[in-house]
């Protein structure tokens, strides 16, 4: 059983997804899996994210976790529902702590030293930069790494088809967050077609760099 960690290596994008209708859930699943990105950030940004993760979830098909995950009981419910990892826009110590008390994969957002520093003591090796280019985008994020030799990331906001490349391509990012395939406006007019078409798209960036990766 390949790790979460080892899943978003190869998967490289994900999509960050609001949804308003759990109705919509399956059918934005199926065009993710057509157009080779099965994976789901579903936020709690809408009082649907938990039916929408455990009718995504339940597929098998799709790897789905949780993002803008601010509490405790958000990230139970999450679990719950079938997510297999969460993410927070930034360092809940009590969510973090939660998840690594119970082996739940988190991804706490980052921005400073100092919350990196935190996250080390919580033995964490992968974390969010969020909001990404807000924050100075790649620049910031070499600069930041510095220090902390064996941290990776996953940059999220601002991120898409016209810069993702650069950060996948950037030895410290395991993969990428990001919403340009997966608008909510697109999920709530059922524009799947479109949505398999950029989300294909998206793929096909992550198949040259892995394809630049395999001849290294």
């Amino acid at each position: 059983m390949h790790t979460i960690r080892e899943q978003l290596e190869k998967i490289k994008i994900v999509p960050v997804v609001a949804i308003e209708e759990c109705g919509n859930a399956n059918n934005l699943a199926d065009a993710l899996v057509e157009g080779k990105l099965p994976c789901a950030e579903i936020t709690f940004r809408t009082s649907t994210a938990a039916d929408s993760i455990r009718i995504m979830a339940k597929r098998g098909d799709i790897l789905v976790g949780a993002g803008t995950v601010i509490t405790v009981s958000q990230a139970k419910q999450a679990v719950d529902n079938g997510a297999k990892f969460i993410v927070s826009p930034g360092f809940v110590p009590k969510v973090v702590e939660y998840c690594v008390d119970n082996h739940i994969p988190v991804l706490p957002g980052i921005c400073t030293p100092s919350e990196l520093c935190m996250a080390l003591e919580y033995s964490l090796s992968v974390v969010k930069f969020f909001p990404a280019e807000a924050y100075g985008g790649l620049k910031t994020l070499k600069a930041l790494s510095a220090p902390f030799a064996n941290m990776r990331f996953v940059p999220t906001g601002g991120i898409d088809s016209t810069n993702v490349s650069d950060y996948l391509n950037f030895k410290k990012v395991i993969a990428c967050g990001g919403s340009w395939m997966v608008k909510s406006e697109m999920i709530s007019e059922q524009k799947f077609d479109e949505i398999a078409k950029l989300t294909l798209e998206a793929s096909s960036i992550v198949e040259k760099i892995l394809k630049k990766e395999s001849v290294k």
